[in-house]
């Protein structure tokens, strides 16, 4: 038996940076492409400044195309980060993630230092969630 898949592109969204949806969907789990710090109303502005600011602008265009697909952070399996300066920003990070993620909400987590990301972005997030 084969399990259908969704691919999720969202309406009002821009385009996901790679040629993929913003989201699949199979068997109840739901796997977000990769978020990044662009303002998804003026997505070709510059990026915040900062690891703080640039974690806040991540994790609110996750939250919002959560709230697209009728999910919320209690939906959380895992998620994974990426950073570019693992050692100078990975604590500032933890800060903006642990105030912004309620603790009964946060998933299991993997977190790498990375040599670029996409348009020169400091962070990257990704995530499964399970509806």
């Amino acid at each position: 038996m084969t399990v259908p898949i969704i691919r999720h592109v969202i309406p009002g969204f821009p385009p996901s940076a790679s040629p993929s949806p913003h989201a699949t969907e199979t068997d109840g789990f739901v796997y977000l492409t990769g978020q990044f710090p662009r303002d998804l109303d003026a997505p070709d502005s510059p990026f915040p400044e900062g690891i703080e600011a640039q974690t806040e602008a991540t994790l609110r265009n996750m939250a919002r195309v959560l709230e697209a697909l009728d999910l919320g952070w209690a939906n959380l399996v895992s998620m994974r980060v990426f950073l570019t300066a693992f050692e100078r920003d990975y604590d500032a990070m933890n800060a903006v993630y642990g105030r912004i993620i309620p603790v009964e909400c946060r998933p299991v987590r993997t977190c790498v230092g990375v040599t670029a990301l996409v348009r020169g972005a400091l962070i990257e997030m990704d995530c499964v969630l399970k509806r």
